[in-house]
Formats: C-alpha cells, structure tokens, sequence
C-alpha cells in the first residue's frame, strides 16, 4: 500500500495496532510531557489504590515530581531498564489527605513484565506527542507515535511516506534525541523504530550520552530468519501485545559490561523463546530427556541468548536451577564476566570457587542460587573430590528440577564428562548453544549434536549473519610457500623411485609412474562418484614438509610483507595458528629476528597449552624453555609479572589485550601496550570474541566446525576499514582449500552465497561498472567533470547509493593492495592470465567525494524536508585537502601569460581546461572562483604572480564571508570580538555554548535592530520570541564559518 503523507501511514498504523492490543484506552492526541504525566498519575492510581499504598487517595503533582526525580537520576536507558522492570517506585507521601501514610514511605507497582495482556497491564498510544527541546530558543519538537504501557512511555516510531528511505526516520530519531528531546519522562523510552511502509528497523534507545549505532539498527525477521518489512507485518508481529509487552519486559538487555542497553534480534527471541516452550512441556519424572540445541553462528549473541533463555526459565518458576555449562576456558576469560553484565538487579549469578561451593548452591533453595555458572570440567568431578556428592546429596538434588545449559556445546561434549553429568543428574534436562553443531559429516564418537542434545530447536547460520550484517564475511587467500610444479616432481620422483628426471623417463616402468604423478593427479584428493577415496599429490607430500625452515621463512615474509595493509596501519590485530607448540614457539622465535631485519615494531606473543610434562624429556625443556622466554618478554614489554604459577591471569591479560576490554577498554590510544600479533596453537580460536581482530594466519590443517570457529574470530563488526575478515593459509595448502569448501557448505545452511568477500580482480571489475554508471548520470544530467551535483533529487539519490557501494567496494579493494599509485593490476591465479585497470583516478574519486560531501546541505539527511537519499557519515569525513591542484594552478599561470596576447582562440581554449579545473572545488568555492576570472576579464583586479589560482578563490572567498559578517555586525549591534572569537574556536554543536560564551554572543545584540531587520525581510510584523529564534539560527550559522575568514 502506498501512503503519499504521513498523516494517512500514521492513521492507518494506529488501526492496526488498535487491533493488535492496543485498542483499549482512547488514542491520547498532541499531548505535553506535563498531560502525559497526569496521565500517568492516574494509572498509578488505580493500579495502587489499595489500603497498603496510596489508600484510594490520589498522588499529588509533587508525588510524580518524587518519582521524576529518580528517573532524571538514573538518566540513561541502561539504568532506567532496571527502573522499569524493578515492578515498584517509593515515594514519600505529602498528601495531607492520606493520614495513614502521610510522611511515609511506601512503594508503587508501576510494571509487571509477567502481566502480558492481563491483570493491572494498561496499553495507551500517543499521537504526535509534544516535546520541549533543550533549548528554549529552539522550536518544539512532534514525534509521530509513542507507546506507553502503564503510562509509561517505552516505545516510539518515527514515520515516513512512501518513497522515503527509512534512513530518514531513523536520522529524524537521532536529531530529537541530540536536541534532548528524550528527557525527563521521555528518557524511559527503552526502543525505538523507524518506519516507511517497505522498511523498518527497531534498535534500543542509546540516551543522550550515547552512541547510535546503525549496525545494530535490527529488521525483525520470522523463525526462518527470512527479513520482514511490510510496516503491516511489522505492526502485527513486533509491536503487537503480547510482543510489545515482552520485548520491553524480557528482549532487552541492560548490559553493563558495555554500558549500553541492548535489544535482541528476531532470532535470539526465537531461540529463547523454543527453549522456554520446551521447558513448559518437560515431563520430569522423564529420565534422561533431551532438551535440544540452538545453531546460531559464531559473533551472532549466543551468550545473551543464552542467558535471556536460562532468566526466562528462572524468572518464570519453570525450574528450581539453570546451570551455564561452559569449558574452564572460556570461563576464565568471557562468559562469565558477560552473564553477570546481562543480569537485572533482581538476578543472581553464580560462580562456583570449588567444588564445595558448586555443591552447596545446587542444594540451596535460595532463589538467589537458581542461576549457577560453572566449567564442564567441575561438574564432571563433582563425585569424585572430597566436598564433592555424597548419596544423600543426590538424593535431595534428584527431586530438583535442573537445567543445564551448555554453551559452545560442539567442544568438551563428545568426551566421558558429559557423559558423568547425565548419570549423576538423571532427571536433567540439557540444551546445547553452538555456531558449529557436530553432524553426520563430522561426528564425533559416532555422535552428532542431536544425538546428544536432541532436535535443532533454532538456526541462525553464518550465511544468515552475513546476509544480515551480523557478522562479516572472509576474504581467505591460498598461499603457495612451495610452487605447485617443484612439490609435483618431488612427489613423482619419490613415488617413481627416481633420482632424477633423467632417471625417471628412461625407464618405462618409472616412466609410466612419474608421468602419472606429473600429469594425470589433482593437487588434492577427492571422492569419486563409487564413494572410492582418490588420492591427490598433497596426499603424498610429508608432515616434514611444512616443518622446514624454508617454508617457516615463507610464512613469516608473507605475514610482514602484508602487515601494514592488512593491519590498516596497526589498528588491527591477528591471530597466527600453527601446527604444534614446538612450531609455535620456533615461530616466535624466528619472528623476534625477521622483525628486527625489516625495522618492523610488531607487538606479538605466544599463548599454548602450559603444563609440562617431565617424563618427556628434551620435549619438555624445549617447552618450558620457550614459556619462559615467551612470559619474560611480554613481563619486560608491558611491565607486568606474570609467572607460570599465575598462567591463567596471564591468559587472561592477553585476552582483555586483544579485545580492548578492562582493564584496557581504551588501549587504542595506547598503541605501545596493544598485541599487534598472537602465536596459538588451539587456544583463543574458538569462544574469544574481539572486533578488533581483522586476520587469521593459518600454518596447520583443519577441518570442518574448527575452520567456521577459527575463521570467526576475525568476522565482527567494526566500521567501513573492516569490511571483511581477512585469512591466510599456508600448511598443505589444496587440502586447506578443499577442506574450507566442505566447511563452508556444511555450516552456510544451504546458502553459501556471500561468504566469501570479492576478490580483488572483480572489486577493481566491479569499480568500474559502478563510476560508469556514476558518469553515465552526470553525463545524462548536462553536467561536465563532475563540477556539480544534479538538480533532479531522484539523480541524486541515485548517485548517494551508486557512490556509497563505490566507496565500500574501494575499501575491500585497498586492503586487498589497491593502491591509487597504481592503477593496473595482473592476475594470474588461473588461466588466461588478466589484466585489469582502474577507469578513475584518485583526483577524480576526491571530486566525486567532494559532491557528495555536498549532499546534506543541498537537501540531504541534515536538511528539514524528506528527501530520498541518505548520507554516510564516514565518506563524508574523507579528507578532500589532497585533491591535486597541480593542474588548476598550471592552467592558471597559461592563462596568465596568453591572456594579453590577443590570441582568443587560444585563451578561449585555455581558458575552458581551467573551468574542467573547478570540479575540484565545493559548489561554495567554485562561485568565488567565477567571479574571480570575471574580475580579471574586466580588468577589476591587478593579479599578483605570487599568489596560485587556490590562494585567490580563498581569498575571494574570506573577503565575501568577512563583508557578510561585518555587515551583520553593524546591522544588529553585535559584539565584533565575541562573533571572530567564537569562529576561531571551530565551534560544534555540543560546544557551542561552553562556558556560556554562545549566550554572551546572542545577549550583544541589538533586539531593537534585529527586530526592524527581519520585519523588513519578512514583510510583517515579528514578536520577540520569533525574533530571538531567527537571531540564534543566524549566529549559530556565523559561528561554524571558516575562521581564515579574518
């Protein structure tokens, strides 16, 4: 259905969601914060009448100011979260008429998250509600709906017509938000929405203070993940009661750890919602009962949906303990640090120190116990060490109902543990969380995943993340430390027991085998159609192959002759995995050398397995010789002391590293004290999560659930310089490729397409396509070298969409190795051998940048009216001072020298290369740039041969900005001093009024003036607060001028 205004698309929501829950009370029209907490009031009222609270006398306007008060307090949506779903407020009574608790405390229910659609649940919507800005010289602001439940304001959506990019709504959202619109009582607002009828995103509300981030702008999706965004649909399924109710109650996520309130996507509210339907049917007298398991793929949210699923459960007396079974290791690091960072304030989350411990709260009936987090490992033990199970224990703990939740279930589960914990807790039931489920192809012990856990309950797989924009792709690239040719005759020659070729080819016999091996063998082997295994050459190349140092200098070259690239310049870090410890450790040792031959300052470690074992020998001290050097250097780099008694800490000291967690959240600014570079050999790859790892280095062969792991370290998001993760693989390189190809079609869910970034070729192929077509608009819109936007916004909306994929194609492409120095690249990776060349150079991309940069101001997402393009932010930050002048400037000084020749075929000629010139410049620019060459041709200024084509237009430029000013200043009376101080300080909008110096500025001018000024503008008369409102727009407008103005 197409909507041509706003007003039709808001009545028509407001019909379905009438229906859809929302239809009980009368829709609350155009009211102030100030009639909304009236409203309120009388809903507290009657959900608090009893004798125990307000004694059916109703709360007085200071009462609700008590209650405001505490939301101002807490301020941020995190803590406010807590407020809402905290089920009750205190307040001291001043109500004189209340004699039973005049002067006392007593407390209010304000919202019970379990009353969905029943008992005291109120469900209001507001229409065009009127919000007061922060400043009172700015005008008041409408949003378009609010969805109050209880009278509390906790969702609203913003609205566009058809045709409107969604973009514009959510932009609409994040403008009232800077303007402080979402304060006092609107600062409860949990989630927000922006709609247009083809498209909405909902996305939690960051507060004032925070950040708006669009990668976690969510589209609501159904249980096959499949997007939803007809705005009917949408209403129906996501803002409907009970969803709405729940989303609000249970779906959001005040995370602490982050400092920032999160909601769940579509499908982690599937997950926890199958986990906690299957709870409710559980028969527990049932003994050994399978739960199931949820596939969502790696950096998708398992840990919170994974907690949300075990907090319903809790929450809802299903069961008397959810325990989190995880592998010590990730213990140690993550998980448990992040559930207690999920937790309400009512949640308790515990940790077990010991087995005596662990035992004591899985007897305890303390509410506060219900949730456990403890390792597979201790609760695999639990009968055998001395605080462990006696038989009394088991007795009182049978009769409990007991979850078990396990998390990165495709690890520890297939081994003897599991297995002890099901016979010890036999009425349990069991659900496994994993991105990579064990399965037919790759099971273990002749189990898979549902073998052990039961039926897939949920997917999310990584072809969904990606598709998504959850998670990223990869980019993985084969690397040849030996060619193909030189490891073929080898393996010829030893397979044909020949010496040499010679040899070989004058026997028939060897013969017949080496031209086998040269000719008819694939690199790697493969099953034919009888299911009979065909070996490929790899398959006779030795393990001491790739242990050689030959190989080992290959590796080490190939990671730090890309380091700078692939890096971006050491704001990324990698992981490199190797075969063994022994190679780890000669590989941290080769690397100290290599880095100080190249003058590299690469920051790296080495993290292994650190338990020696002594009845092995020379092993042993080559491993405990390279712990101890690999723990003194980084004591001795980043000033610390660890020791092998305290391993752990140190693990977990370069964890936080890595991941730029606590302590070093901000370790960026730090570069000295960053891992640029760890050394593994399993640990790390699997449940560690940094989006500041952008590249994998492989040198060992993996298969299947440990390749989707590995690779997934390097795929969370992180902005517009890590479009992808990047992998490179060196060890047994055929069989790695065919081995990823397997991997891949195994865990992408029938749908592989998108894994795997573009290669470079067809970035550089696809570059071209895409400035073809941006040529091809100007051209058809009459505009030559691109000098200015078109006026049609239909072509410039085309042009905002063809040059954002531009620009994210040239961002895989520069990590890839484009450079603009180069603009023509071969390929050779399979025949024919292709050469490809860039249509555009670097002066030409900063001029289509510089029209886009002109985007906003010529009716963009920072314009008043709706348009249908919208703007990156980051493309917009690219720095145009770089733009090469050489040419403008040379043109210039032809011009200069021809101009009194006479020869006007000549300077005609000369004269238009300057003009193809202006391109380069803003739309701002390129006038004073005219004007200028209108002066010289009319003989109005005497030119300077000191000064370059640029110098003048700036000047030009300055000269009109500074009449303009001193204009005004004489016109309104202004303080000269205060205007060119406050445009000197390069002033922002969060800035403007420091140290009140905006205020001083606005309080210089003359109202008298001003007044007589715009009535003669406006032709009419003005009241004085119009007045004050078209003054403070001007200034703040004077206020961001240059300041080379002066």
């Amino acid at each position: 259905m197409t909507f041509i205004n706003e007003a039709e698309f808001e009545k028509a929501l407001i019909k379905v969601l009438r229906d859809k829950g929302w239809g009980e009370h009368d829709v609350i029209k155009n009211p102030t914060e100030e009639q909304l907490l009236e409203n309120w009031a009388k809903i507290l009222f009657e959900n608090n009448k009893g004798i125990d609270r307000l004694n059916n006398i109703p709360l007085t306007h200071s009462e609700m100011q008590q209650i405001l008060e505490q939301i101002n307090i807490l301020k941020t949506p995190l803590k406010l979260n807590s407020f809402i779903n905290g089920r009750t407020v205190s307040i001291v009574r001043d109500n004189e008429e209340d004699k039973l608790h005049f002067g006392k405390e007593i407390s209010l229910k304000i919202y019970d998250r379990a009353e969905i659609a029943a008992g005291q649940s109120r469900y209001q919507i507001v229409q065009q509600p009127i919000f007061k800005t922060k400043s009172k010289i700015l005008n008041d602001r409408r949003g378009d709906l609010m969805l109050l439940i209880n009278g509390m304001p906790v969702i609203h959506i913003e609205l566009k017509k058809s045709g409107v990019p969604v973009s514009q709504a959510y932009n609409q959202i994040e403008k009232y938000s800077r303007e402080g619109v979402f304060t006092g009582l609107f600062s409860l607002v949990q989630v927000f929405v922006a709609m247009e009828p083809e498209e909405s995103v909902y996305f939690a509300n960051p507060g004032m203070d925070g950040k708006f981030n669009k990668d976690y702008y969510f589209h609501w999706a159904d249980f096959n993940n499949e997007p939803i965004n007809d705005w009917k649909k949408v209403a129906s399924l996501l803002l409907s009661i009970p969803m709405a109710h729940q989303l609000i109650g249970y779906y959001t996520v005040a995370d602490d750890a982050d400092g920032v309130l999160k909601v769940m996507r579509s499908y982690q509210y599937y997950a926890a919602n199958a986990i906690s339907d299957k709870i409710k049917k559980t028969n527990w007298k049932d003994k050994n009962s399978l739960g199931g398991y949820i596939w969502h793929t790696t950096g998708s949210g398992k840990t919170m949906t994974s907690f949300k699923s075990a907090q319903l459960i809790a929450n809802s007396k299903d069961a008397d303990k959810v325990i989190f079974l995880m592998d010590r290791i990730e213990l140690g690091t993550q998980s448990l640090q992040e559930y207690r960072a999920f937790a309400d304030a009512s949640d308790d989350v515990q940790a077990t120190e010991n087995t005596g411990v662990l035992v004591t709260k899985l007897k305890s009936n303390d509410p506060a116990n219900t949730l456990i987090v403890t390792s597979i490992q201790k609760m695999s033990n639990i009968n055998s060490e001395e605080d462990g199970l006696n038989s009394k224990d088991i007795e009182l703990i049978s009769n409990k109902r007991i979850v078990f939740i396990v998390d990165e279930c495709h690890r520890s589960t297939f081994g003897d543990m599991l297995i002890t914990i099901k016979d010890t807790f036999t009425s349990a039931i069991f659900f496994g969380f994993t991105g990579t489920p064990i399965q037919d192809e790759n099971q273990k012990k002749d189990n898979t995943t549902a073998t052990v856990f039961g039926d897939e309950l949920h997917r999310y797989s990584i072809a969904d993340g990606i598709r998504d924009k959850n998670v990223l792709g990869f980019d993985p690239y084969k690397v040849l430390t030996y060619r193909d040719k030189d490891l073929r005759k080898a393996v010829a020659l030893q397979e044909s027991k020949a010496k040499n070729e010679i040899e070989a080819l004058s026997d028939e016999k060897k013969k017949k085998v080496f031209n086998k091996f040269m000719t008819e063998l694939k690199m790697t082997g493969y099953t034919d159609a009888s299911g009979k295994y065909i070996k490929g050459i790899e398959d006779f190349v030795s393990k001491a192959q790739y242990e050689r140092i030959e190989h080992k200098n290959q590796v080490i070259n190939d990671i730090l002759d890309n380091w700078i690239t692939l890096s971006q310049n050491f704001k990324f870090h990698a992981i490199f995995a190797t075969s063994s410890i022994p190679e780890a450790i000669e590989y941290y040792r080769l690397l100290k050398l290599k880095i100080q031959e190249k003058n590299l300052n690469l920051k790296f470690t080495a993290l292994f397995d650190s338990n020696i074992d002594n009845d092995d020998g020379a092993k042993s001290a080559f491993k405990e010789d390279g712990i101890v050097e690999i723990m003194e250097d980084y004591n001795k780099r980043y000033e610390q002391d660890f020791s092998l008694k305290i391993f752990q800490k140190f693990k977990k000291d370069i964890a936080s590293r890595l991941a730029h967690k606590k302590p070093y959240n901000y370790i960026e600014r730090n570069p000295e004290k960053q891992i640029d570079l760890l050394i593994v050999v399993d640990q790390m790859l699997t449940g560690f999560d940094s989006k500041w790892i952008n590249t994998l280095y492989l040198d060992k062969v993996i298969k299947y659930e440990t390749i989707i792991q590995a690779f997934s370290r390097t795929n969370r998001l992180f902005g517009a310089d890590k479009p992808f993760g990047t992998i490179r693989y060196y060890r047994f390189p055929h069989t790695m490729e065919e081995n990823i190809n397997k991997a891949v079609k195994l865990y992408s869910g029938d749908k592989p397409l998108g894994l795997f970034a573009d290669r470079l070729e067809n970035n550089l192929v696809k570059l071209n396509s895409l400035y073809t077509e941006i040529s091809e608009l100007f051209k058809n819109a009459k505009i030559e070298n691109f000098e200015k936007l078109p006026d049609d916004l239909s072509e410039r909306a085309e042009f905002a969409k063809l040059f954002k994929k531009f620009n994210e194609t040239l961002e895989a492409s520069k990590i890839q190795g484009f450079k603009w120095s180069e603009l023509e690249y071969k390929f050779e990776e399979s025949k024919p051998k292709r050469v490809v060349k860039l249509d555009i150079d670097e002066n030409t991309y900063l001029i289509l940048v510089q029209r886009y940069k002109e985007l906003p101001s010529s009716g963009g997402s920072g314009g008043n009216i709706d348009i249908p393009f919208e703007i990156e932010g980051y493309i917009t930050e690219i720095n145009t001072d770089k733009i090469d002048t050489d040419f403008m400037n040379s043109r210039f000084d032809k011009y200069k020298k021809i101009i009194d020749s006479g020869d006007t075929v000549e300077i005609e000629k000369t004269l238009n290369e300057l003009h193809k010139s202006f391109a380069t410049l803003s739309q701002e620019e390129q006038k004073y740039a005219n004007i200028f060459i209108h002066d010289i041709q009319n003989g109005d200024i005497q030119i300077d041969s000191s000064k370059t084509f640029r110098e003048y237009v700036a000047l030009y430029q300055a000269n009109a900005e500074n009449s303009q000013i001193m204009k005004l200043v004489e016109l309104f009376g202004l303080d000269n001093e205060k205007l060119k101080e406050m445009i000197n300080l390069n002033v922002t909008e969060s800035n403007i009024n420091d140290y009140g110096r905006f205020d001083d500025l606005k309080n210089s001018v003359d109202k008298e003036k001003a007044k007589a000024y715009f009535e003669e503008i406006e032709g009419c008369t003005l009241p004085l607060p119009k007045v004050n409102i078209k003054v403070h727009n001007l200034l703040t407008q004077l206020s961001h001028i240059k300041p080379n103005s002066f």
